[in-house]
């Protein structure tokens, strides 16, 4: 087959075709293969250069026919801050991270709190967290994870971190001393009431070196996806870019939700709905953000206080797969 005749077919793939009669004429034909590349470039361009990931904390997702369908590259798991003593939470980490390798996913680990219950979780000291996150960090390193979120949703009153915004910036200037070489998400919020706030507190903690090197930042904005509003999200990124123009925004933790203790019932057709919504928002700050992680994989069949898993507790696809995968096709991986 000749360059031109592969050049023709290539372009035809694209739903352009060459006439017969202008194929041995080289001008036009090179007039035709811009038109191609134009055409081609305009395809290209309408896809949203944000990368999805899905997060979920049970290693066989990476198993499951209908997420291989999604040909997803990037993950997020969250492991508590004090891991390393105690061993079923270091064995699920590395069976996590093991099935993400072996599917060829990128994980971004992030650190979190040693208990879920409100108002408890214990605040490390920036030498415990050095010592401790160090620990993870050197062990998960040489499994291949490089990228870091110095604290799971910072501002929320089940991390340790919600009353001490300027202990959350040591943590930063922590991980960046242990993690040389990684990509860091230095900060992590939620879009929920007083995170300009935190924000502002966060960042005024810091000295100017590390607000310049605090690059990127992680919004948690299931209050803008599920009541289908911007504010939220467009409110953390005026805050943090006051202090730094040239972070650019993870989503690090985002979906329909199906269940939400009384501000959601149970309703995968809303949480259908919602996903959609997500990857709409998602567009409207483009410019800004650069990933998106929904989560999550397995539901609970609303058995708990919150429940957006993709699928149900026995795999079995939600509506919101359907509209997932539709809508990632618009997206990179």
């Amino acid at each position: 087959m000749s360059v031109f005749e592969q050049d023709r077919n290539s372009c035809a793939g694209r739903g352009v075709v060459f006439p017969m009669h202008l194929r041995f004429r080289l001008p036009g034909f090179l007039a035709l293969t811009a038109l191609c590349a134009v055409a081609f470039t305009g395809t290209a361009s309408a896809r949203t250069h944000i990368a999805v990931g899905l997060g979920d904390q049970t290693p066989a997702m990476f198993d499951a026919p209908a997420y291989q369908a999604l040909k997803l590259k990037k993950t997020r798991y969250f492991i508590p801050w004090n891991a390393r003593h105690d061993r079923k939470e270091l064995d699920r980490a590395d069976a996590f991270v093991a099935g993400a390798k072996r599917e060829h996913v990128r994980v971004l680990m992030h650190i979190a709190s040693d208990t879920l219950v409100r108002r408890k979780a214990h605040l490390p000291s920036v030498k415990a967290y050095k010592k401790d996150v160090g620990f993870l960090v050197r062990r998960y390193r040489k499994q291949g994870v490089k990228e870091w979120g110095v604290f799971n949703e910072a501002n929320h009153d089940s991390e340790p971190t919600y009353r001490s915004p300027k202990r959350a910036g040591q943590y930063f200037a922590a991980m960046r001393s242990i993690c040389k070489g990684c990509t860091i998400v230095a900060l992590d919020v939620l879009d929920q009431d007083g995170v300009k706030s935190y924000i502002q507190r966060f960042y005024k903690s810091l000295s100017s070196t590390l607000r310049r090197r605090a690059t990127i930042v992680g919004i948690h904005n299931y209050s803008d996806t599920n009541r289908k509003r911007t504010r939220g999200t467009k409110s953390i990124i005026r805050a943090v870019k006051h202090y730094n123009r040239h972070t650019k925004f993870w989503l690090t933790e985002t979906g329909g939700v199906v269940e939400f203790g009384r501000s959601f019932k149970c309703s995968p057709s809303r949480a259908a709905n919602r996903t959609k919504y997500m990857f709409t928002l998602a567009r409207k700050f483009r410019h800004d953000v650069k990933r998106l992680y929904a989560y999550n994989w397995h539901g609970t069949d609303c058995k708990t206080r919150f429940d957006s898993g993709l699928v149900s507790r026995d795999g079995t696809p939600r509506p919101a797969y359907a509209v997932f995968k539709k809508e990632l096709g618009g997206f990179l991986r």
